[in-house]
Order: C-alpha cells, then structure tokens, then sequence
C-alpha cells in the first residue's frame, strides 16, 4: 500500500469515527443542522478556515501563483480582506435573526415563501459550483498519484461523493464541523512544513527568493522569455486585464460575506459574541494560510517552471509537485493526502449547507407553509437532499474532467454570492424601505446574470473539455460572447441595482414595520436562538 493511501485511509477511518460519534448526538433539527449551538469560537473558527481553505484555495492558488505571479496572489487578497465584510457586517445580524440559514434572515420581515425558495436555489447554485471545484480536485489528485494502482479520475470523483453523503447524512453539522477542524490542523501543519523547505531552499533569505521569482523562463506564444513574477499584469493585461481585476475584487469582497456554506457557521455557536470571535480566529488562520501558499505558488514557478506545471497535471497539481520536489515521494504522498482531506471536508461544508436550504427553506416553509407535519420530517428531506446534490455534483465533475481549475469553477460559486446573496441579504438588515419584490428582483437577477455571463465567458467557451460530445461541444468551443473571466463588474451591480429597482416599484408597509424590531434583534440579540440543553 502507498503512504498516500495509507494516510487518507487513516484520515477516512477517524472521521467516519468522529461521524457515529456525532450521529448518536445528532437528535433532532437544531443538532442536526447546527450542532445544537454549543460549538465554541475557537473550533467555529477552526471550522470556518477549514471551509474557506479548500482545494480551490490550496491546489489551484498555488497553481495560478506559479503560472501567474502577482496577478495569481490577488485572488489570495481578496480571499483574506472579504473576511473583514464578515466581521464588520454579517457576522452578528447574522446570527442574531436567523436559525439555521440565510432564508431565516430574509424571511423575518419579508413574506417568506418567494424569499424561502430564491434563497435555497441560490444556495444550491452556489454549493453545486463549490462542489464541482473539489471533485475536479479530488479526480486530479487520484490521478496523479494513484494511476498505476488503477484508480481512475472518474472512480475518485465517485469515491469522494459517497464518503461526503455518509458525513453529511449521518452526523449532520456536528460531524462536519469536527471533520473541518482536523483538516484545518492538518492543511496549516503541511503547507507551513513545506513553506518552510521552499526557504531553506534559498538559505531562509527572502532577498534571494525574491530576486528569483523576478527572473522566472516561461514559453510566451511560442519563445521562451524571462518574465518578473513579482510585477503585475502576466495574466490582466490590456484592454480588459484591469477591468478584469476590479471584476475579481468585487466577487471577493461581496461573495466571500455571502457563501452559505461560510454563513451556516454562525448558527453553531451559543450567541453573536462568539460568532464574532469566531471571525477573528478565521482570520488569522485564513491570513496565515493564504502567507504561506504564496510562497508556495512563486516557489514552485522557480523550482520546478510554469511551463513544466503546465505539461505535467495542469495548474492543480503544482502544490503537490512542488512537495515532491522538496521531500521526495514520501512528502508528496503526505501532501497529497492532506489535500485530499481538504476535499472531503469542504465538501461536506457544502453539502450540509445545500440540504438544509433545500429542506428548512424550501421543503418545511415554502412547500409546507412552516408546518413539519411529523417530527424529523426536515432532517429526513436534508438526507435525502445531500444524495441528490452529491451525485449531480459527482457527474458534472466527470463530464468536466480533470484538467479545469479548481479556484476558477469556486470562484463561479463565489460571484453568484456577491450577486444574489449579498445584495438582498445586506438591504435587509440595514434598509427600511427594503420589501419582497426588490428581495426577489436582487436574488433573480443576481443568480440569471452570473450563470448567464459565467456561460458566455471566456471560462466556459473556447475551451475543449475532455468529456464533452457532440453540439454542445461545438458551442462551448466557440469565441466567448462576454470578454471578462470574472463576471461581477456586470452581476453585482445588477444584483443591487435590481433589488434596488424592485423596491422602489412598490411598499410593503408590513416589511417597514417589522424593521425596528430586526435592527434590535441584530444588535442586541433579544430573541436569538439559544444553545440546545446538553
């Protein structure tokens, strides 16, 4: 056996553990999906990083780093400061008015039902997208590593998605919290270590690490050059690079304070205090994480090239290889394992999150109109929820294939945040006048404009997917109708702009109404769902 395997294996065996555990804890909906709020701010924090820090963020920064210097590093800027948005805006209104999801905050003064149902296919749009990105990622690793054992890209993927269903339809949020805890040790224990080889490989001297990530040969249409990776403008370059870049910053900034899998966090913790701690502890985990993997990213353009990142296992595998070049097999193997983990816990972040949007807000409150008919209705409606999203994610992550880049198809999630999500999430708690329609208007249109856009951009036309046949192929392989890679210089100001729009149409004097009553619940916490009795 491998010590790839070996060690995922041992990972695989304690958190299955960890999931009996939490399964004979995980009685009734408020343990199920929020661990019965008694998850302290240190492990919430925990939690939240090992959610945010996930394949996309370790295997495909460190590739788009190494392939594109400091326009790669951005995209670890933005990951860190929307955390920042989080603290200062989201966090305690958050947990303050709502029970278990975003639809929870929307529906206390709005009319519920339209809210409820927008807010859930917007969860699920984002969760798909998120989970696509781990699969690939998943599907990448494997076939590294484990090709001459046989294991296939496509029977990783499936792999992955079964273990996720057992977290998630088993132990609930507990379990998946716990698992994201672990992951977060591991993934900070491994990238410091290898952090730490790339240095020693230049004497711990920055001034010599630096002076060879500005003097880094790659191919360029055809020649090779000498390019300066600590320079902008390798990637967003003229006409529409800075456009391009401000597009980024905006999916960063609103997307990030707008992801359900990061929001649900809030409400496993006993009060807004803590929820508020819990961001601080985030970020200094994400902060350090995000230090470390860009010395990872211009450590593996020096050691091993961009363009040999490029020809053997695309940009997602350059953190492995990188580990491979420093440590040997052995520390490719531990790695490679750790990220795999990674996977496995994100996804089921994603997976629980999706479940309870589908079955809180969409089946008990739109379907049912609030009323669980028989006791343990919603937890059932999760499980079976969580089995549906996982194999969808499962087979458009195969159609995929390997080559995609895990950070971009997260980055899809994240601009559908910043465009539906977050516009009505923040008019709500923080706009009077703020009513249904302009809620329904900014959800719509923020969802239809990201997907449309996403679909007509450079992302998902021009390329040549590996497992695509037939017409659709053709289209996707023609010239992109829309210029940008990033599509929230379009999409989030159309989210506001439409929520804005919608709620001048008309009023809703009940909505005005019960304004008052959420801005104290918000900032004081009169109200709030407490933590479950042991």
């Amino acid at each position: 056996m491998s010590i790839s395997l070996a060690v995922f294996l041992l990972f695989v065996a304690s958190t299955l553990g960890i999931t009996y555990w939490a399964a004979k804890r995980s009685r009734g909906a408020s343990a199920y999906f929020a661990a019965g709020r008694r998850i302290t701010a240190w492990q919430n924090g925990f939690a939240v990083a090992g959610d945010f820090m996930s394949a996309a963020s370790f295997l495909g920064l460190i590739g788009l780093i190494a392939l594109q210097g400091l326009d790669g590093f951005l995209y670890s800027v933005g990951g860190f400061v929307a955390f920042v948005t989080i603290l200062l805006v989201v966090a305690e209104p958050l947990r303050n008015t709502g029970k278990y999801t975003m639809g929870d905050v929307l529906a206390y003064r709005l009319r519920p039902r339209p809210v409820r149902a927008l807010a859930a296919l917007s969860t699920l749009t984002v969760a798909t997208f998120y989970m696509i990105a781990q699969m690939v990622g998943a599907g990448a690793l494997v076939t590294l590593l484990l090709a001459d054992s046989g294991l296939t890209y496509n029977v990783a993927v499936i792999g992955v998605g079964v273990l996720m269903m057992v977290y998630v339809i088993f132990g609930g949020m507990l379990a998946t919290t716990w698992v994201q805890i672990i992951k977060a040790m591991l993934l900070s224990a491994c990238t410091l270590i290898l952090t730490l080889l790339v240095l020693r490989h230049f004497h711990f001297h920055l001034a010599e690490f630096f002076a060879a990530a500005s003097q880094i040969a790659h191919q360029q249409h055809g020649q090779l050059v000498v390019s300066d990776f600590l320079q902008p403008g390798l990637h967003y370059k003229l006409p529409h690079g800075p456009l391009d870049l401000i597009s980024l910053s905006l999916i960063f900034a609103f997307g990030t304070a707008g992801l359900p899998h990061i929001l649900v966090k809030f409400y496993t913790v006993p009060d807004a205090k803590t929820a508020r701690h819990s961001v601080v502890w985030a970020m200094i985990l994400i902060g350090s994480f995000y230090v470390m993997t860009s010395i990872l990213g211009l450590g593996a353009a020096v050691l091993i090239g961009p363009d040999d990142i490029v020809t053997h296992g695309g940009t997602n595998m350059a953190g492995p290889r990188l580990a491979q070049a420093l440590g040997g097999n052995v520390f490719l193997a531990v790695v490679s394992a750790v990220a795999f983990a990674t996977i496995l816990a994100v996804v089921a972040g994603l997976m629980i999150s999706a479940s309870t949007s589908f079955a809180h807000d969409f089946w008990t409150n739109v379907i049912h109109r609030g009323v669980e008919r028989k006791s343990g209705e919603s937890v059932l409606v999760a499980r079976i929820a969580a089995l549906a999203v996982g194999a969808v994610s499962v087979l458009i992550a195969i159609a995929l294939g390997p080559a995609s880049n895990v950070l971009i198809l997260a980055t899809f999630g994240m601009a559908v945040a910043a465009s539906a999500n977050f516009p009505v999430l923040a008019l709500s708690i923080f706009w009077r006048r703020f009513n249904t329609a302009g809620a329904v208007a900014g959800l719509t249109v923020g969802l239809l404009a990201t997907v449309g856009l996403i679909v007509a951009g450079p992302n998902a036309m021009g390329i040549d997917p590996p497992n695509v046949v037939g017409a659709t192929r053709h289209l996707i392989q023609a010239k992109p109708w829309f210029p940008f890679e990033n599509v929230g210089i379009v999409s989030v100001p159309l989210g506001f702009l439409a929520a804005f729009v919608g709620t001048l149409l008309g009023r809703e004097p009940s909505a005005e109404a019960k304004f008052n009553e959420l801005l104290v619940r918000a900032q004081t916490g009169l109200g709030a769902e407490k933590a479950a009795s042991h």
